[in-house]
């Protein structure tokens, strides 16, 4: 008979592979894979094999809190890897706190929340929104068109990236949300709207197949993005591999990794992913995340009781890993991430050329308790590579 503590360590996982957000879920999924395979090939955790128990949530929230729950109740699972959109993590969340169980999160999202029960990898608004304001109003101008996809992220980094407008003394031109399901021809009269309005650039967090068709809608507007780019947070490798480079080339993302980002450990993470899933398979900000926070929850369960929850919420914080982004860490009083913000322009290849980036990691302010603008260009330091 099997000795117990040579049984697998099973970790649920929930990424959607159907629905309207399955393209960038994919690569979390993908991202989640890679680590689990590394680890395995290198011992698992104390000889024991980490095992992924996955199901597909279709991008439905109410299916995620489902799958959730039948992971923790059914199935055992204790750590649950997943989520994209916020609707959906916060899903997830009730059904985590009454089992007492852990999500590792690798999206980035709107801030302004805690629980015991989540430990969040993506960046928070100072580590790209912040950055991002900063960036687009000193290089373009104040007035921005705001436009998003119908749920609590989009409204939630609309009203923050308002306020860091609006403290640069500028305006926000218009303010326009579109259903997750939105059409083309929905585009098309938004990008009508924009025209009319002549903002100095666009803040988007459109997410999913609607990333695609704002981006194309734009172009066939005939926009120029040397004079009035789309920024964002949420488009990055997998939406200009979806849409075609030819309709991102130009346009501005803030995200802590991009694929060219220079480092030992993304020298190393590429080909790996490529040799792994294809030559065709790229990295982005997402899969980055969902690949090193399993990293992370092996180097606490080395430390810890893997199969104890309060074990490992013991041991968690303060963990760190040389990411392909550098070098992450979690903050022991709020279960963010310490990640390093780069600002990334399109270019025609579909790749990101890294415009500014930080000189150091920067500690989450999930809250943005004691952020202003100022001091961020000050305490980051920020450098060129324009």
């Amino acid at each position: 008979m099997t000795s117990p503590q040579l049984d697998p360590v099973r970790i649920g996982m929930l990424f959607s592979e159907t629905g309207v957000t399955s393209v960038i879920e994919t690569s979390q999924r993908i991202g989640t894979v890679l680590a689990v395979e590394e680890i395995n090939s290198t011992g698992g955790i104390h000889g024991r094999e980490l095992q992924l128990v996955s199901h597909d949530p279709q991008s439905r929230p109410s299916l995620y809190r489902s799958l959730a729950e039948k992971l923790i109740v059914e199935d055992g699972i204790r750590v649950i890897a997943g989520c994209y959109m916020s609707s959906t993590r916060k899903a997830v969340i009730p059904v985590l706190e009454r089992w007492n169980a852990l999500l590792l999160y690798p999206t980035l999202y709107e801030g302004f929340e805690y629980s015991r029960n989540v430990f969040y990898t993506g960046a928070a608004p100072n580590q790209n929104s912040v950055q991002l304001a900063e960036f687009m109003t000193r290089k373009f101008g104040s007035r921005v068109f705001m436009v998003g996809s119908d749920y609590v992220y989009p409204y939630e980094s609309n009203r923050i990236m308002s306020d860091l407008v609006l403290e640069r003394g500028g305006e926000k031109v218009a303010e326009v949300y579109l259903p997750l399901e939105a059409k083309r021809a929905d585009f098309d009269g938004l990008v009508r709207q924009i025209k009319a309005a002549g903002p100095d650039f666009i803040f988007s967090t459109v997410v999913g197949e609607s990333t695609a068709m704002l981006y194309r809608a734009y172009r066939e507007a005939g926009l120029d993005p040397e004079r009035m780019p789309i920024a964002s947070l949420t488009t990055c490798e997998a939406e200009v591999k979806q849409m075609g480079a030819e309709f991102a080339a130009g346009h501005i993302t803030s995200a802590p990794y991009f694929q060219s980002v220079d480092s030992p450990a993304n020298r190393r993470i590429v080909p790996a992913l490529q040799k792994r899933f294809g030559p065709e398979q790229i990295a982005n900000q997402c899969l980055e995340a969902a690949y090193f926070q399993i990293h992370l929850l092996a180097d606490a369960m080395r430390r810890a009781d893997p199969d104890d929850v309060e074990s490992l919420l013991r041991a968690l914080p303060g963990s760190e890993f040389d990411a392909p982004q550098g070098r992450v860490r979690i903050d022991e009083q709020n279960h963010h991430t310490h990640l390093r913000p780069r600002i990334g322009r399109v270019n025609a290849s579909g790749q990101f050329d890294i415009l500014e980036e930080s000189k150091d990691r920067v500690r989450p302010d999930p809250y943005l308790v004691s952020h202003t603008l100022q001091d961020w260009s000050v305490r980051t330091g920020l450098r060129s590579r324009a």
